[in-house]
Protein backbone atom coordinates (compact mmCIF):
# COMPACT_ATOMS: atom_id res chain seq x y z
CA UNK A 1 0.00 0.00 0.00
CA UNK A 2 1.38 3.41 -0.96
CA UNK A 3 0.93 6.66 0.94
CA UNK A 4 -0.67 9.96 0.01
CA UNK A 5 1.49 12.85 1.23
CA UNK A 6 0.38 16.48 1.40
CA UNK A 7 3.33 18.90 1.34
CA UNK A 8 3.00 22.54 2.37
CA UNK A 9 5.78 24.95 1.39
CA UNK A 10 6.63 22.73 -1.56
CA UNK A 11 8.28 25.51 -3.59
CA UNK A 12 10.53 26.82 -0.81
CA UNK A 13 14.19 26.30 0.06
CA UNK A 14 13.48 23.25 2.22
CA UNK A 15 10.24 22.15 0.57
CA UNK A 16 11.79 21.77 -2.89
CA UNK A 17 14.29 19.01 -1.95
CA UNK A 18 11.65 17.39 0.27
CA UNK A 19 9.30 17.24 -2.73
CA UNK A 20 12.06 15.76 -4.90
CA UNK A 21 12.86 13.10 -2.31
CA UNK A 22 9.21 12.20 -1.72
CA UNK A 23 8.63 12.01 -5.47
CA UNK A 24 11.38 9.39 -5.82
CA UNK A 25 10.22 7.26 -2.90
CA UNK A 26 8.34 4.12 -3.96
CA UNK A 27 6.29 4.21 -0.76
CA UNK A 28 4.59 7.43 -1.93
CA UNK A 29 1.69 6.81 -4.27
CA UNK A 30 0.45 10.41 -4.48
CA UNK A 31 2.36 13.56 -3.62
CA UNK A 32 0.20 16.69 -3.48
CA UNK A 33 2.28 19.85 -3.32
CA UNK A 34 0.75 23.03 -1.96
CA UNK A 35 1.71 26.62 -2.67
CA UNK A 36 0.12 30.03 -2.47
CA UNK A 37 -0.24 29.77 -6.23
CA UNK A 38 -0.77 26.64 -8.30
CA UNK A 39 2.22 24.96 -9.92
CA UNK A 40 4.66 27.85 -9.29
CA UNK A 41 7.48 26.08 -11.16
CA UNK A 42 5.33 25.21 -14.15
CA UNK A 43 5.71 21.48 -13.54
CA UNK A 44 3.01 18.91 -13.89
CA UNK A 45 1.64 16.70 -11.17
CA UNK A 46 -0.74 17.55 -8.36
CA UNK A 47 -0.39 21.15 -7.13
CA UNK A 48 -2.99 22.90 -5.00
CA UNK A 49 -3.28 26.58 -4.22
CA UNK A 50 -3.67 27.40 -0.54
CA UNK A 51 -2.44 30.24 1.66
CA UNK A 52 -1.94 28.91 5.18
CA UNK A 53 -1.96 32.40 6.69
CA UNK A 54 -4.87 33.95 4.79
CA UNK A 55 -7.26 31.12 3.96
CA UNK A 56 -8.44 30.11 7.44
CA UNK A 57 -8.95 26.88 9.34
CA UNK A 58 -12.19 25.83 7.65
CA UNK A 59 -10.64 26.08 4.19
CA UNK A 60 -7.67 24.07 5.40
CA UNK A 61 -9.94 21.37 6.81
CA UNK A 62 -11.76 21.16 3.47
CA UNK A 63 -8.43 20.76 1.65
CA UNK A 64 -7.36 17.99 4.04
CA UNK A 65 -10.68 16.21 3.67
CA UNK A 66 -10.44 16.39 -0.14
CA UNK A 67 -6.89 15.00 -0.29
CA UNK A 68 -7.22 12.39 2.47
CA UNK A 69 -3.49 12.32 3.31
CA UNK A 70 -1.63 9.63 5.18
CA UNK A 71 1.05 12.19 6.04
CA UNK A 72 1.15 15.99 6.12
CA UNK A 73 4.52 17.75 5.87
CA UNK A 74 4.76 21.41 6.84
CA UNK A 75 7.87 23.06 5.34
CA UNK A 76 6.50 26.60 5.17
CA UNK A 77 7.62 29.31 7.57
CA UNK A 78 9.17 32.74 7.97
CA UNK A 79 12.78 33.51 8.93
CA UNK A 80 12.53 37.27 9.27
CA UNK A 81 10.02 40.06 9.74
CA UNK A 82 8.19 41.71 12.61
CA UNK A 83 6.62 39.90 15.57
CA UNK A 84 3.14 39.90 14.02
CA UNK A 85 4.26 38.37 10.72
CA UNK A 86 6.42 35.80 12.52
CA UNK A 87 3.58 34.91 14.90
CA UNK A 88 1.07 34.50 12.09
CA UNK A 89 3.34 32.35 9.94
CA UNK A 90 5.18 30.29 12.54
CA UNK A 91 2.61 29.88 15.34
CA UNK A 92 -0.88 30.51 14.00
CA UNK A 93 -0.33 28.29 10.98
CA UNK A 94 0.82 25.40 13.16
CA UNK A 95 -2.18 25.84 15.46
CA UNK A 96 -4.45 25.90 12.41
CA UNK A 97 -2.91 22.70 11.03
CA UNK A 98 -3.34 20.90 14.34
CA UNK A 99 -6.97 22.00 14.66
CA UNK A 100 -7.86 21.19 11.05
CA UNK A 101 -6.17 17.79 11.15
CA UNK A 102 -8.05 16.78 14.28
CA UNK A 103 -11.26 17.30 12.31
CA UNK A 104 -10.35 16.27 8.77
CA UNK A 105 -7.29 13.98 8.95
CA UNK A 106 -7.04 12.64 12.51
CA UNK A 107 -5.10 9.50 11.56
CA UNK A 108 -2.47 11.23 9.39
CA UNK A 109 1.11 11.81 10.54
CA UNK A 110 2.10 15.48 10.81
CA UNK A 111 5.75 16.52 10.31
CA UNK A 112 6.58 20.13 11.19
CA UNK A 113 9.97 21.80 10.73
CA UNK A 114 11.39 23.62 13.73
CA UNK A 115 14.68 25.41 14.29
CA UNK A 116 17.86 25.31 16.37
CA UNK A 117 16.99 28.92 17.28
CA UNK A 118 14.55 27.44 19.79
CA UNK A 119 17.46 26.54 22.08
CA UNK A 120 19.07 29.95 22.40
CA UNK A 121 22.60 30.02 23.82
CA UNK A 122 24.19 26.61 24.50
CA UNK A 123 27.30 25.36 26.31
CA UNK A 124 30.36 25.58 24.09
CA UNK A 125 31.66 22.18 23.13
CA UNK A 126 28.52 20.28 24.19
CA UNK A 127 26.10 19.25 21.41
CA UNK A 128 22.57 20.18 22.47
CA UNK A 129 20.00 17.47 23.13
CA UNK A 130 16.27 17.74 22.48
CA UNK A 131 15.52 17.74 26.22
CA UNK A 132 17.89 20.67 26.91
CA UNK A 133 16.40 23.90 28.30
CA UNK A 134 15.02 26.21 25.62
CA UNK A 135 15.54 29.97 25.88
CA UNK A 136 15.29 31.53 22.41
CA UNK A 137 16.94 34.92 21.99
CA UNK A 138 14.99 36.27 19.02
CA UNK A 139 11.37 36.69 17.99
CA UNK A 140 11.99 34.06 15.32
CA UNK A 141 13.20 31.54 17.90
CA UNK A 142 10.30 32.34 20.22
CA UNK A 143 7.74 31.71 17.49
CA UNK A 144 9.42 28.49 16.38
CA UNK A 145 9.49 27.24 19.97
CA UNK A 146 5.79 28.06 20.44
CA UNK A 147 5.04 26.06 17.29
CA UNK A 148 7.06 23.11 18.59
CA UNK A 149 5.37 23.22 21.99
CA UNK A 150 1.93 23.09 20.37
CA UNK A 151 2.93 20.03 18.34
CA UNK A 152 4.64 18.39 21.30
CA UNK A 153 1.60 18.81 23.57
CA UNK A 154 -0.71 17.48 20.88
CA UNK A 155 1.49 14.44 20.30
CA UNK A 156 1.97 13.67 23.99
CA UNK A 157 -1.79 13.92 24.58
CA UNK A 158 -2.35 11.40 21.78
CA UNK A 159 -4.58 13.78 19.84
CA UNK A 160 -2.45 13.46 16.69
CA UNK A 161 0.57 11.52 15.45
CA UNK A 162 2.94 14.47 15.11
CA UNK A 163 6.66 15.22 15.20
CA UNK A 164 8.87 18.31 14.96
CA UNK A 165 12.24 18.15 13.23
CA UNK A 166 14.49 20.84 14.70
CA UNK A 167 16.63 21.79 11.74
CA UNK A 168 19.97 23.45 12.50
CA UNK A 169 21.69 25.55 9.79
CA UNK A 170 20.56 24.15 6.41
CA UNK A 171 22.74 24.78 3.36
CA UNK A 172 22.32 23.92 -0.28
CA UNK A 173 20.84 25.17 -3.57
CA UNK A 174 18.51 28.17 -3.30
CA UNK A 175 19.85 29.25 0.09
CA UNK A 176 18.01 32.46 1.08
CA UNK A 177 19.90 35.65 2.03
CA UNK A 178 18.48 35.50 5.58
CA UNK A 179 21.00 32.69 6.10
CA UNK A 180 24.71 33.49 6.63
CA UNK A 181 26.00 31.46 3.70
CA UNK A 182 23.09 32.73 1.61
CA UNK A 183 24.21 36.30 2.27
CA UNK A 184 27.79 35.35 1.51
CA UNK A 185 26.82 33.67 -1.77
CA UNK A 186 24.78 36.71 -2.78
CA UNK A 187 27.76 39.00 -2.04
CA UNK A 188 30.16 36.74 -3.94
CA UNK A 189 27.90 36.67 -7.00
CA UNK A 190 27.73 40.46 -6.95
CA UNK A 191 31.51 40.67 -6.61
CA UNK A 192 31.92 38.34 -9.58
CA UNK A 193 29.53 40.52 -11.60
CA UNK A 194 31.25 43.82 -10.76
CA UNK A 195 34.85 42.67 -10.37
CA UNK A 196 34.98 43.77 -6.72
CA UNK A 197 37.87 42.46 -4.61
CA UNK A 198 36.03 42.76 -1.30
CA UNK A 199 32.76 41.57 0.21
CA UNK A 200 31.29 42.69 3.53
CA UNK A 201 29.57 40.46 6.06
CA UNK A 202 28.93 40.52 9.78
CA UNK A 203 31.22 38.97 12.43
CA UNK A 204 32.19 35.38 11.60
CA UNK A 205 33.40 34.19 15.01
CA UNK A 206 30.35 32.05 15.75
CA UNK A 207 30.32 28.29 15.30
CA UNK A 208 27.32 26.72 13.61
CA UNK A 209 26.05 23.24 12.76
CA UNK A 210 25.63 23.27 8.96
CA UNK A 211 23.42 20.49 7.57
CA UNK A 212 22.78 19.78 3.90
CA UNK A 213 19.20 20.33 2.68
CA UNK A 214 19.38 16.93 0.97
CA UNK A 215 20.00 15.35 4.36
CA UNK A 216 17.17 17.39 5.87
CA UNK A 217 14.90 16.10 3.10
CA UNK A 218 15.92 12.53 3.86
CA UNK A 219 15.05 13.06 7.54
CA UNK A 220 11.66 14.53 6.63
CA UNK A 221 10.81 11.56 4.41
CA UNK A 222 11.83 9.10 7.12
CA UNK A 223 9.71 10.94 9.69
CA UNK A 224 6.72 11.13 7.36
CA UNK A 225 6.74 7.48 6.30
CA UNK A 226 8.06 5.61 9.35
CA UNK A 227 5.66 3.16 10.95
CA UNK A 228 6.22 4.84 14.31
CA UNK A 229 8.12 7.89 15.52
CA UNK A 230 8.79 7.41 19.24
CA UNK A 231 9.68 11.02 20.10
CA UNK A 232 7.82 14.25 19.26
CA UNK A 233 10.98 16.37 18.79
CA UNK A 234 14.10 15.34 16.86
CA UNK A 235 17.23 17.34 16.05
CA UNK A 236 18.39 17.40 12.42
CA UNK A 237 21.99 18.52 12.14
CA UNK A 238 25.48 17.35 11.24
CA UNK A 239 26.47 16.98 14.89
CA UNK A 240 29.50 19.23 14.36
CA UNK A 241 30.09 22.92 15.00
CA UNK A 242 32.07 24.72 12.29
CA UNK A 243 33.40 28.26 12.50
CA UNK A 244 31.35 30.57 10.31
CA UNK A 245 34.61 32.09 9.07
CA UNK A 246 35.76 28.66 7.88
CA UNK A 247 32.46 28.00 6.08
CA UNK A 248 32.55 31.38 4.32
CA UNK A 249 36.20 30.84 3.33
CA UNK A 250 35.23 27.48 1.84
CA UNK A 251 32.43 29.13 -0.12
CA UNK A 252 34.79 31.87 -1.35
CA UNK A 253 37.31 29.27 -2.58
CA UNK A 254 34.52 27.37 -4.30
CA UNK A 255 33.47 30.59 -6.02
CA UNK A 256 37.05 31.36 -7.07
CA UNK A 257 37.05 34.59 -5.05
CA UNK A 258 40.53 35.71 -3.94
CA UNK A 259 39.59 39.07 -2.45
CA UNK A 260 38.98 40.15 1.13
CA UNK A 261 36.04 39.17 3.33
CA UNK A 262 35.43 42.14 5.67
CA UNK A 263 33.49 41.47 8.89
CA UNK A 264 32.20 44.98 9.52
CA UNK A 265 28.42 44.60 9.10
CA UNK A 266 26.30 44.23 12.25
CA UNK A 267 25.46 40.67 13.28
CA UNK A 268 21.84 39.61 12.66
CA UNK A 269 19.71 39.75 15.81
CA UNK A 270 18.61 36.13 15.26
CA UNK A 271 22.09 34.73 15.86
CA UNK A 272 24.46 37.24 17.44
CA UNK A 273 23.91 36.00 21.03
CA UNK A 274 24.64 32.34 20.20
CA UNK A 275 28.42 31.92 19.81
CA UNK A 276 28.44 28.10 19.52
CA UNK A 277 25.87 25.45 18.73
CA UNK A 278 25.82 21.88 17.45
CA UNK A 279 23.13 19.22 17.43
CA UNK A 280 23.18 16.03 19.40
CA UNK A 281 21.77 13.65 16.78
CA UNK A 282 21.63 10.43 18.76
CA UNK A 283 17.86 10.58 19.21
CA UNK A 284 17.12 10.79 15.48
CA UNK A 285 19.70 8.07 14.74
CA UNK A 286 17.88 5.79 17.15
CA UNK A 287 14.33 6.81 16.17
CA UNK A 288 14.67 6.93 12.38
CA UNK A 289 18.03 5.35 11.59
CA UNK A 290 19.04 8.68 10.03
CA UNK A 291 22.44 10.27 9.73
CA UNK A 292 23.81 13.01 7.46
CA UNK A 293 25.53 11.84 4.29
CA UNK A 294 26.96 15.09 2.86
CA UNK A 295 30.01 16.90 4.18
CA UNK A 296 30.27 20.68 4.29
CA UNK A 297 32.38 20.90 1.12
CA UNK A 298 29.69 19.05 -0.82
CA UNK A 299 26.97 21.26 0.65
CA UNK A 300 28.84 24.48 -0.12
CA UNK A 301 29.54 23.36 -3.68
CA UNK A 302 25.84 22.59 -4.16
CA UNK A 303 24.95 25.99 -2.69
CA UNK A 304 27.22 27.80 -5.15
CA UNK A 305 26.41 25.71 -8.22
CA UNK A 306 22.68 25.49 -7.50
Amino acid sequence: MTATVLLFGASGFLGTPVAERLGRDGRVGTLVRVSRRESPDGSGGPWLRHDLVADGTDALARLLHRVGPDAVVHCAGRLSGGPVALTETNILVTARLLEAMRVAAPSARLVVLGSAAEYGATTRGVPVREDAPTAPLSAYGVTRLASTRLVELTARDGALDAVVLRVFNPVGPGLPPENLLGRAAQALREAARTGADRITLGPLDAHRDFVDVRDVAAAVVRAALARHVPEPVLNVGSGQAVAAREAVALLARTAGFTGRVAETDPAPARSRAVPWIAADVERIRSALDWKPEHDLASSVRACWEG
